[in-house]
């Protein structure tokens, strides 16, 4: 499975943990451990020591090794307890009862954050006092969240005029609701009349909602697990194939994919899995001249003919003509 910068990182944050209670641990030991060679470990070794709690040198993690043992020789030093400055404290416990009212967030992770601020207000003492004055609200889909969750507690159908971004659309659609998550954004899981399948709408790409009389009665559904984000590609999905540049190799680190190989000219080669490649002619028109798509053909002719459109836009005049110095190109 590929590796990308968002695993490396989370290993990364474990195996400070593992090191601080293991000291002198083999290098062999340590790989196993992680489930990666000891090439990828001796990798994320020479990365940490540029990590720490800030940029002067005592407070970077001072960890080397010899290639059989690993040695970390500020440990104590570096873990000691973080002091927040009041501004830290108070930006800090303002996020966290703003993101604790946002709608979607699981019962359980709500009830952590609240136990977490708690603890924080404690911590920053008197510091705490100014962010009691302080609130965020999250108003742009709470309407759209409250007619969808009443809509579920009352098994009624709802009828959606909905944004497509892949089309460019608004569609009109009725939809069985079934739940409400987050991911980032929020979103609610529903069988669509329209497509005949079960789909996920953005909340915030609602652009009206009204709840029908009919009862909601969605077929039976396996509720996919989440937990590793919302973009989960199949092994049937169609493969497509994307070269990038150096300026372009972000996309291996935000898209899920099956592989990530190295070109010459320090790009990639990237081969990824989607339900709907379509969806793809964004991003290759987001690249520009940093990347494209290599196959499937058909999709590599449509993200031209998208780039063509797109540069056309820009030659008309506001008469709908077009500019004669470009037409003579």
């Amino acid at each position: 499975m590929a590796s990308n910068a968002i695993d490396q990182t989370r290993r990364m944050l474990s195996l400070v943990t593992y090191l601080r209670e293991r000291p002198g641990a083999h290098v062999t030991d340590v790989a196993r451990a992680f489930g990666i060679t000891e090439d990828e470990l001796i990798s994320d070794l020479d990365v940490l020591p540029l990590c720490g709690t800030s940029f002067r040198g005592g407070d970077l993690l001072d960890i080397d090794t010899d290639g059989d043992r690993i040695w970390w020789h500020n440990a104590d030093d570096v873990a000691a307890p973080l002091r927040l400055a009041a501004d830290e404290a108070t930006a800090l416990l303002v996020a966290a009862r703003a993101v604790s009212t946002l709608p979607g967030l699981r019962e359980s992770d709500r009830q952590a954050l609240v136990r977490a601020t708690a603890k924080l207000e404690t911590a920053a003492g008197d510091n705490a006092g100014a962010s009691a004055r302080l609130s965020v609200t999250f108003e742009s889909e709470g309407g759209v969240f409250a007619d969808v969750d009443r809509a579920i507690s009352e098994r009624r159908r709802l009828w959606l005029r909905y944004y497509s971004p892949a089309r460019d659309e608004l569609t009109e659609r009725e939809v069985d609701p079934i739940r409400l998550f987050a991911v980032g954004h929020t979103y609610m899981e529903g069988w669509c009349y329209l497509s005949e399948a079960r789909r996920t709408f953005r909340l915030d790409r609602v652009a009206e909602i009204r709840i029908l009389d009919e009862a909601s009665s969605p077929p039976e559904v396996e509720l996919r697990d989440l937990s590793e984000g919302l973009v989960q590609p199949a092994a049937e999905d169609p493969e497509v194939v994307i070269e990038v540049g150096p300026g372009g190799r972000w996309v291996a680190e935000y898209y899920p994919h099956d592989s990530a190989d190295e070109l010459p000219d320090g790009g990639l080669r990237i081969t990824l899995r989607t339900p709907d490649p379509t969806s793809l002619r964004r991003l290759a028109l987001r690249l520009g001249g940093d990347g494209h798509i290599v196959s499937p053909a058909d999709l590599a002719d449509s993200a031209r003919a998208a780039a063509r459109e797109a540069l056309a836009a820009y030659d008309r005049q506001p008469d709908g003509s077009y500019d004669r110095q470009e037409q003579g190109r």
